[in-house]
């Protein structure tokens, strides 16, 4: 399962855009959008995934 951003949320800060060790994040009008076909939740490289641990607003980046 993929993670997905909440627009409605998405302060467009970036944070979790450098974070993503499979480049899923990107900028689409005036948020991010993770790519679920890329997102693998960081696993194999962390042990949670770091969009969700950076964001700066709270449940932004939520499993899809």
């Amino acid at each position: 399962m993929a993670y997905k951003i909440i627009a409605s949320q998405c302060t467009g800060c970036s944070a979790c855009e450098f974070e993503c060790p499979n480049t899923a994040i990107s900028m689409k009008g005036d948020t991010f959008i993770i790519n679920p076909k890329k997102c693998t939740e960081c696993k194999d490289h962390f042990d949670s995934p770091k969009c969700a641990e950076v964001c700066p607003v709270d449940n932004t980046c939520v499993p899809a």
